[in-house]
């Protein structure tokens, strides 16, 4: 998949993070994770995010990401594209992103350089050099100390014929605006914070119609659902969903720092597909939490196809 046909894949539908299964010695189980994939892919997700946000990059060796990301593009081969997290400081982000490429990989998420802050100019530089290391196409996260403006990115936009997507964790309506009128149709543009249904609405008025669900992993005929809805201006029925779910379920979610991953893996292993436990420094959900969105969960209904 070149970079333009991964700009085309990712400009509608809904796409999602799947969750790192471990085993019970909190090491990579890849049985596990091929079972899940191969229970997601017919609920329609236009791509999936291996080794992303949701799916603990941040806490996988690198021995573990070749080993998900290879699993993810085997198991999905044909049927739903894989897009590899990549991350960290310029030189560990390209040995990911050249090893996403090696194993079969059709697109990257390069995800922010995390603790230290940096200039424009650095973070710019250091976007061009992982462009610049691989063929596949690159969409950046903009979120965390990864925060660019609608100049910057015009500048890597001609530096870089790769970079076809934009995603936004960040919040700031003013600079999402700024950038989607500024870039016009170069980029794919995703919505990218946490439980981003809750901003959906506000996101597709803004022109930026696509985002990525993390409760696909555990409710994904509701996740379809909402995002099926939103494709079709039917506010009645988001509303009500985000009446029924999402607000009670961000309720639980803000009860820890970290949770926004914790309650994925909870909400998996409620509904029968244990992806094992979080890895420190997250922290599992407590009994009284477990027991709240195992209600909310039976709320919604069988989601079986």
């Amino acid at each position: 998949m070149d970079p333009q046909e991964l700009k085309q894949v990712i400009a509608s539908g809904l796409l999602s993070f799947p969750i790192t299964d471990f085993d019970a010695d909190n090491k990579f189980d890849p049985a596990g994770y091929r079972k899940r994939l191969e229970w997601l892919m017919p609920y329609g997700a236009t791509a999936l995010f291996a080794a992303g946000g949701t799916g603990e990059f941040f806490s996988l060796a690198q021995n573990e990401y070749s080993e998900v990301v290879r699993t993810a593009v085997e198991t999905c081969k044909g049927r739903v594209p894989i897009i590899a997290g990549a991350g960290y400081g310029t030189a560990t982000a390209i040995q990911y992103a050249q090893e996403a490429e090696r194993v079969g990989a059709q697109g990257l998420l390069l995800l922010p350089h995390y603790l230290t802050e940096a200039t424009q100019a650095g973070i710019e530089a250091h976007i061009a050099a992982v462009c610049a290391a691989t063929k596949l196409g690159v969409i950046v996260y903009n979120r965390g100390a990864c925060r660019l403006g609608p100049d910057a990115l015009a500048r890597l936009a001609g530096r870089c014929p790769n970079l076809v997507g934009f995603k936004d964790g960040i919040g700031d309506i003013e600079l999402m605006v700024s950038v989607r009128r500024h870039m016009g149709d170069r980029f794919a543009y995703l919505g990218g914070l946490p439980t981003a249904e809750i901003f959906a609405q506000a996101y597709k008025a803004m022109g930026v119609p696509v985002y990525s669900s993390a409760v696909f992993n555990f409710i994904p005929k509701t996740a379809m659902a909402f995002y099926n809805a939103l494709a079709h201006d039917d506010h009645a029925t988001c509303n009500r969903i985000l009446d029924n779910f999402f607000m009670p379920y961000l309720r639980i979610r803000n009860r820890g720092a970290g949770y926004a991953v914790s309650i994925i893996k909870a909400g998996a292993r409620l509904v029968g597909h244990d992806a094992g436990r979080v890895r420190t420094p997250l922290t599992e959900l407590n009994v009284d939490e477990t027991r709240d969105l195992k209600t909310l969960i039976e709320a919604q209904g069988p989601q079986s196809l």
